[in-house]
């Protein structure tokens, strides 16, 4: 009997000490994030990353032009796993890059910056793009409309995607194009790219997508933190030439 309670006991210990671990990392990533009390015309956030603060301007009127939690995980781990995923002179592309955080993140730790969103966000990511990253970024971003699934053969042709790295932080968030965007993951990655991809899971089409996701890519969960439903995956193209 007392095995048994002992055995129960550690796991709950385990348990609670994963719930602090989460507890204690997300309270560090949402510290990275000063709102300003003064009201201003423009709406704006500051955030703390590879020892600088970044400015980021939000357009209100919408999604694609709020920070978004999943936004500031991607970053913090791609700030303290700057070792194991070295962005210096890599090629990287961002999709749905929304106010530009990610790739602004990326651009300092020294890669080769794609940034692209739709059109009508692309002023706004333009603007917090060169802000933040003009004398300050080794290599200066480049911002690009990328609608998923639509001229990709025209805008980003296979023959010249060189991408190291993809990067998504909360694509999948109330999208009725979940099939283009797995086209676009699909048109976008060569076998050696790497998708580092943050989701919160809101909805049952989170999981949908998951699993299409998992039929052309070998998904793995690197990261997780429950308290704000986020997971963080890495993902490759399944080897095409073993099948």
């Amino acid at each position: 009997l007392s095995r048994t309670h002992t055995h129960t006991h550690t796991h709950t210990h385990a348990q609670t000490r994963e719930d602090y671990d989460d507890k204690q990392v997300v309270t560090e990533i949402m510290a990275r994030c000063f709102i300003p009390t003064s009201i201003t015309t423009t709406s704006w956030e500051s955030f703390h990353f590879i020892g600088h603060e970044i400015r980021i301007t939000e357009a209100m009127d919408c999604y694609g032009a709020v920070v978004w939690p999943s936004a500031l995980v991607l970053c913090y781990f791609l700030e303290t796993n700057a070792k194991q995923y070295n962005m210096v002179d890599k090629n990287v592309i961002e999709i749905g890059a929304g106010t530009g955080l990610v790739s602004i993140v990326a651009s300092l730790l020294g890669a080769h910056v794609t940034a692209t969103d739709l059109p009508e966000l692309l002023g706004n990511l333009q603007y917090n793009i060169s802000r933040n990253t003009k004398m300050k970024s080794k290599h200066l971003p480049q911002v690009k409309e990328l609608s998923w699934g639509v001229a990709l053969d025209t805008n980003f042709p296979r023959s010249s995607n060189n991408f190291d790295y993809i990067l998504a932080a909360d694509v999948v968030y109330a999208h009725p194009f979940l099939e283009e965007l797995l086209i676009t993951f699909d048109h976008l990655c060569k076998e050696t790219t790497i998708i580092l991809w943050a989701m919160k899971f809101r909805l049952e089409k989170e999981n949908k997508f998951i699993d299409r996701f998992k039929e052309l890519f070998d998904l793995e969960e690197i990261s997780s933190f429950p308290s704000l439903n986020i997971k963080l995956y890495k993902a490759v193209k399944k080897n095409r030439r073993s099948v």
